[in-house]
């Protein structure tokens, strides 16, 4: 079967269409899906680039999604036709976090073999059913950088009509972020530094935007669009380069999800005002499989469908990192096939 790997030395240049063996029928407690569509997330583009080291020949793409062909013994969760779409730590059905996702070793794409193939023969539980109606592409979004926003604002952040939101760039989770929090009645105030950009998030919802290039202080206008109080949660994926103003932007007592490190892995975090404020940072990667579940229901019954910027063949898959590394997209990045 045809799929996408990456030889060593790791590298865009070194992204190879293959050959790979078809991973047959599947087991007791396995199904086989025929894969359609992933979503380009920064964690996929540092193993492709080689920011994150992998095996050579590593199959790429942490998101997958697809039909269900065929089902082992034991499986009474998914029938044959069923579209799903995949999880992030297959070895994190429920509860707290703890060692089994302290690391990468179990996720797709990372670890194990990822989802740019034509097909994948996986326990039932790396899957759960995709939201109804919608394409393998949008699904694909799901299971990143979705689940991310969800965990940030709904999980972990205990997100409640009234709130307020301050959301960082337009990549794909702080779309999904805006959105969700529209979804749950809260208040968006969002950040980029293009124009247009800003424009495309204000028509999503956003209530207030502030272009971070005009207004390099952006988390003191944060505490003038909310009177002086702050923002009840940031989410933040800037890391070092943004962290400093995202505390100042929020509220005392307020929550700190710090889901990306786009400006680097290092950096100086003023504790004294992280401590005065007695803000609540929390570092997080993802979520359960209940968490997924818990968001593809939230989705069903609120109508909201991911922002796709552009799609390419999986065989481009190559040129698609490209259009990541530019930063000039809005929203998810898909491949289809």
């Amino acid at each position: 079967m045809k799929a996408v790997v990456v030889r060593a030395p790791a590298g865009l240049d070194n992204i190879e269409v293959t050959d790979i063996a078809d991973p047959g029928q599947p087991g007791p407690g396995e199904i086989r899906v025929a894969l359609h569509a992933s979503s380009l997330n920064f964690h996929d583009l540092l193993v492709a680039n080689g920011s994150i080291p992998t095996a050579d020949g590593r199959v790429l793409m942490s998101d997958g999604a697809g039909v269900v062909e065929a089902v082992g013994e034991g499986v009474s969760e998914f029938q044959v036709g069923d579209h799903v779409v995949s999880g992030f730590f297959p070895q994190w059905p429920d509860g707290n976090v703890g060692a089994p996702v302290s690391n990468f070793a179990g996720t797709p794409g990372d670890g194990i073999d990822g989802f740019a193939a034509q097909y994948a023969v996986r326990a039932a539980s790396a899957f759960t059913h995709a939201p109804k109606g919608w394409s393998h592409a949008e699904a694909a979004t799901i299971t990143t950088a979705g689940l991310t926003a969800w965990r940030a604002l709904v999980v972990d952040g205990g997100l409640k009509a009234g709130d307020s939101v301050l959301v960082l760039g337009s990549g794909g989770v702080s779309i999904a972020a805006l959105q969700i929090a529209r979804m749950m009645g809260a208040t968006v105030i969002a950040t980029s530094s293009s124009d247009d950009k800003l424009e495309r998030l204000r028509q999503l919802g956003a209530d207030h935007t502030i272009n971070y290039r005009q207004t390099p202080d952006w988390g003191k206008r944060v505490l003038e669009l909310t009177d002086g109080r702050g923002v009840d949660q940031v989410v933040e994926v800037g890391g070092p380069g943004t962290l400093a103003q995202s505390i100042t932007a929020v509220r005392v007592g307020g929550h700190i999800a710090l889901i990306g490190v786009l400006t680097g892995r290092q950096g100086d975090v003023p504790t004294a005002v992280l401590m005065a404020k007695q803000v609540r940072l929390q570092g997080l990667i993802v979520g359960s499989r209940r968490h997924q579940q818990d968001y593809i229901r939230a989705l069903e019954q609120s109508g909201v469908r991911p922002i796709l910027d552009q799609s390419f063949a999986l065989e481009n898959l190559a040129d698609a990192f490209r259009l990541q590394e530019s930063g000039s997209h809005f929203g998810k990045i898909v491949v289809e096939w």
